[in-house]
C-alpha cells in the first residue's frame, strides 16, 4: 500500500513510513531524555555558581538562555539549508554526536564561564529537532502530519517525564551527575542513528547547492516571505515559543522561591507535564483534528495556553497551580497543526530550509524570552519593585499567546485549496 504525497508526487510506502517515523521517534525521544535530565539542576548549579543568591542567578539564566538562543538563531538556517543538500540522516549524527560530547564538557566545567562555553556549543550541536520536522514531512503525506507531529510531540513527553524526573533524583545527589548520564544517552543516540536510521530525503529531491543566501537568519526568514500562508504562521509560531520560554526562564527559580519546591519536587512537577503532553499529542491530537480540523484545533491549543498561564499567574500555593497543569497541557494540540499546516504549503526540496527558517524565529524568541521571563522575575521580587508580583512572567507569556490566537485567527487558512501544491512547487522553483 502506498499514500502518494501532492506537494512532491511521490509515492511512499507505508511499511516504510512507519519504519522511519519509528526512528526518528526514538532518536527525538533520547535527545529530549537528555536534555530533561538537566533542567532541574542546571539552574541550581548556575545558582552556586553565582554564590547561591536567587535574584542573581535569575540574571545569569537569563543570560545563559539569551546566548543560547542567539547561537541558535545563527546556525539553524545552516542546519536546515545543509539538510537540504546532503539530507536530513548526516546532520542528526553531527547533531547528537556534538550534544555527547558537550554534555560531558558541561559534566566537567570548573567556573561558571566555563559552563557558559558549555551551552554555546550545544546551540551550535542542537539540530536533530529542527531536522526531524523535515524529515516527517518527507514521508508522510499532508493529511497525516499533524498526527505525526503529534506523535513527535508524545515523545518529548515522555522525555520530559522521565528525564527531569531522573534528573532531580540525580541531581539530589550531585548536580552534575545528570550531565554524565545526559552524556551516555547523546552518544547512545548517535551509535543508534549511525546503525538504523534510514536516510529520508533521496537524492534527487535534494537541493542542487548549498544556498548561503538561505542559510543565513535574515535570508532564511526572507525565504518564509515566499510563502503567504507560511509567512502568517511563522508570526503565531514566533510567539507561541516566546511564551514558552517562560518554563525554562523562570520556572525551576519561581518553583523554589515562591513553594519552596527542590530539584526533586520541579522532576515530578515536570513529569506531570510530560504525562498530560503525552496525553494529548499521542491520543488527542489525531482525533481532534479529525473532528475540529487544523485551524480550529490550532486555535483551541492556543487558548487553553492562554488560560493556563492565568490560573500559574494569580496562584498562591503549589495545588492552585498543578490546577492549571491539565488546562494548559491542551496548549500541545496547536504545534502539531501549525506545523500541519505549514508543510502543505513547501514541497521536499525546501523543507530543511523551512524547518532552519521557523528555528532562527524560535531561537530569537529564546534571546528575548529569557531576559523578558527571568529579567521580569528577578525584578518582581527584587526591593527595587513597586510592588511584589512573583507571577507577572506567567501573566505576560499570557498576553503573548493571546496576541497568537488574534493572529492565528485571521491568518490560518480556513481549509485546504486544492491548488496548495502547485503553489508549493512554483515557490520551490525561485529557491532551487
Amino acid at each position: 500500500m502506498t499514500d502518494t504525497d501532492p506537494t512532491s508526487g511521490a509515492s511512499i510506502s507505508g511499511v516504510r513510513r512507519r519504519a522511519a517515523l519509528a526512528f526518528i521517534f526514538v532518536v527525538v525521544l533520547i535527545d529530549i531524555l537528555a536534555f530533561g535530565l538537566i533542567i532541574p539542576v542546571l539552574p541550581h548549579l548556575i545558582e552556586d555558581f553565582a554564590g547561591g543568591e536567587t535574584a542573581h542567578a535569575a540574571y545569569w539564566v537569563a543570560t545563559f538562555g539569551f546566548v543560547f538562543a542567539a547561537i541558535q538563531f545563527v546556525c539553524s538556517p545552516i542546519q536546515g539549508t545543509l539538510s537540504d543538500r546532503f539530507g536530513r540522516r548526516p546532520v542528526i549524527l553531527l547533531s547528537c554526536l556534538g550534544l555527547g560530547l558537550d554534555f560531558v564538557f558541561m559534566a566537567l566545567a570548573p567556573t561558571l564561564a566555563w559552563l557558559l562555553v558549555g551551552r554555546i556549543i550545544s546551540g551550535i550541536t542542537s539540530a536533530s529537532f529542527t531536522t526531524a520536522n523535515a524529515y516527517v514531512a518527507d514521508v508522510v503525506p499532508p493529511d497525516q502530519r499533524a498526527k505525526s507531529y503529534g506523535m513527535l510531540g508524545a515523545a518529548f513527553g515522555i522525555g520530559f517525564v522521565v528525564g527531569p524526573l531522573l534528573g532531580g533524583w540525580l541531581g539530589d545527589i550531585d548536580l552534575r551527575l545528570p550531565f554524565w548520564f545526559a552524556a551516555g544517552l547523546a552518544l547512545l543516540n548517535f551509535l543508534y542513528g549511525w546503525f538504523v536510521l534510514p536516510e529520508s530525503l533521496p537524492k534527487e529531491k535534494r537541493s542542487a547547492r548549498f544556498d548561503w543566501s538561505h542559510a543565513n537568519p535574515v535570508g532564511s526568514i526572507g525565504l518564509l516571505r515566499r510563502y503567504p500562508q507560511v509567512f502568517g504562521l511563522a508570526a503565531v509560531v514566533f510567539l507561541a515559543n516566546l511564551a514558552h520560554y517562560v518554563y525554562p526562564s523562570v520556572f525551576v527559580l519561581f518553583a523554589d522561591y515562591r513553594f519552596g519546591w527542590g530539584p526533586r519536587e520541579v522532576g515530578w512537577v515536570l513529569a506531570a507535564v510530560g504525562v498530560c503532553s503525552i496525553v494529548v499529542n499521542a491520543v488527542l491530537v489525531g482525533r481532534v483534528v479529525r473532528w475540529l480540523g487544523e485551524r480550529r484545533t490550532l486555535l483551541l491549543g492556543l487558548s487553553c495556553g492562554v488560560a493556563g498561564f492565568v490560573v500559574y499567574g494569580l496562584a498562591g500555593n503549589g495545588w492552585v497551580w498543578l490546577l492549571g497543569l491539565p488546562v494548559s497541557a491542551l496548549w500541545a494540540l496547536a504545534a502539531p497543526a501549525t506545523q500541519a499546516l505549514i508543510t502543505r504549503e513547501v514541497g521536499p526540496e525546501v523543507q530543511g530550509r523551512i524547518q532552519g527558517a521557523l528555528m532562527s524565529l524560535v531561537s530569537m524568541a529564546g534571546i528575548v524570552g529569557p531576559v523578558l521571563f527571568a529579567g521580569s522575575f528577578g525584578f518582581f521580587i527584587s526591593d527595587a519593585a513597586p510592588a511584589h508580583l512573583p507571577g507577572v512572567p506567567w501573566l505576560i507569556a499570557a498576553v503573548l499567546l493571546g496576541s497568537a490566537v488574534g493572529i492565528a485567527w485571521w491568518k490560518a487558512p480556513r481549509g485546504v485549496a486544492a491548488p496548495a501544491a502547485e503553489r508549493a512547487e512554483a515557490a520551490a522553483a525561485k529557491v532551487r
